[in-house]
């Protein structure tokens, strides 16, 4: 049969994200007492004002534009807002007109600053284990990824910061943050951002900072901003997104506020991409920045219950890395002699969708298994560790 034209070698480095596979698989069965710790979803809702600004929307004339490209006002000024309470800048520092642009969501618009900032073949610094979606974007941009691995440990994961040097080089045009980081929910401490700042600015890089999941740690985990620290000002863009912190995943908005210098490129490809985000979501964004209680302090409060709830019922039989933050953690098959691919399959049959984590950064990442504590209630979490025994029951560990 006649293969017909090639797709673009572009295309060719990029691989599955493996959460589709899994969510499709787990849909399929249709079980539901099948624990969905597959996919970053939430059960938790967003807050009632923003909710109630999402249902005025479809009335209004404005949410049915175009116009403005660049996002409405309101949203771009909380969101400029928001990224200087964050850095711990004074209010007004930044030109919310000129330096912040409003995307359709928050891997949309680091796909638009990559385009807008390295040239093929430039190199992307990142943590390993990474989300393969930031992966996969690096790659699509034209860029190499450049890992620095993430060391897991009994009380969680640390930047290998001796490593830095090592994969920093005259190629290196940007580096790619995100703490907590996702999948693994580490969060890096002032030692860590500092020294990966310096080395940013030794080699005249770009910082792009993944803010999705910025305030979702666990009790006394750091919050630190690159943007804050001496010498990053001019070379950190923030990417934020209403999906993480707001839990507004389907309202698909994010915002990226950048340097002056880097506003005309990156705006270029804004609205060369997908021109305008989502006019009827983007109120209701607004609306949730603005508000008295985001409702981001209690999401975390029962995030951190149901991740201790898997360590402390996990462990010791299963190698299980606490997270600092986020919405995951990850589970090492080392121990037991299987992949973490095995892992997800096996798990499956016993009533668990997790995803594996090949792909996901160096090649050891093939060992660990992901899982989403941020849309199971803990009654329902509370089964996991029965179903991992059954799972697992006649592998003996070591």
């Amino acid at each position: 049969m006649p293969v017909g034209p090639r797709p673009a070698a572009r295309t060719a480095a990029m691989t599955p994200i493996g959460v589709e596979r899994m969510g499709d698989a787990a849909d399929a069965m249709r079980a539901a007492d099948l624990l969905r710790l597959e996919n970053l979803d939430t059960d938790l809702r967003p807050s009632t004002a923003a909710l109630d600004a999402s249902r005025t929307q479809p009335d209004e004339d404005d949410a049915n534009s175009y116009l403005p490209f660049f996002g409405h006002d309101r949203l771009r000024r909380a969101a400029s807002a928001l990224v200087e309470r964050n850095a711990g800048l004074p209010a007004g520092h930044l030109d919310w007109r000129r330096q912040c642009f409003v995307s359709a969501g928050g891997l949309s618009g680091i796909l638009n600053v990559l385009l807008a900032l390295i040239d093929p073949g430039d190199e992307v610094v990142m943590t390993s284990p990474s989300y393969v979606g930031l992966i996969n974007r690096v790659r699509l941009a034209g860029g190499v990824p450049r890992f620095v691995a993430l060391v897991p440990g009994p009380a969680g994961w640390r930047l290998d910061v001796e490593g830095i040097d090592r994969v920093v080089g005259p190629r290196t045009r940007a580096f790619l943050m995100m703490s907590p980081s996702m999948p693994t929910g580490a969060v890096l401490d002032v030692t860590e951002w500092q020294t990966l700042c310096d080395a940013c600015i030794r080699a005249d890089a770009w910082m792009i900072h993944d803010t999705a999941m910025q305030r979702l740690v666990f009790g006394l985990a750091p919050l630190i901003d690159p943007l804050s620290l001496p010498g990053m000002a001019e070379r950190t863009v923030t990417v934020g997104a209403a999906s993480k912190e707001y839990r507004m995943i389907g309202w698909r908005v994010g915002w990226v506020v950048c340097p002056l210098h880097a506003a005309e490129a990156i705006g270029r490809v804004m609205i060369s991409n997908v021109v305008c985000p989502v006019g009827i979501a983007q109120q209701a964004v607004a609306v949730a920045i603005e508000g008295d209680d985001d409702g981001v302090a209690a999401s975390t409060t029962i995030w951190q219950q149901r991740h201790d709830l898997l360590v402390n019922t996990l462990r010791p039989r299963f190698d299980v890395i606490p997270a600092h933050g986020g919405w995951s953690l990850l589970v090492d098959g080392t121990r037991l002699g299987l992949t973490g691919a095995q892992m997800s399959q096996r798990l499956l049959g016993h009533g668990v969708a997790a995803t594996s984590m090949e792909n996901w950064g160096l090649a050891d990442t093939r060992r660990w298994l992901r899982l989403v504590f941020a849309n199971e209630p803990l009654a329902r979490l509370a089964l996991t560790a029965r179903r991992f025994d059954a799972a697992f029951g006649d592998t003996p560990p070591g």
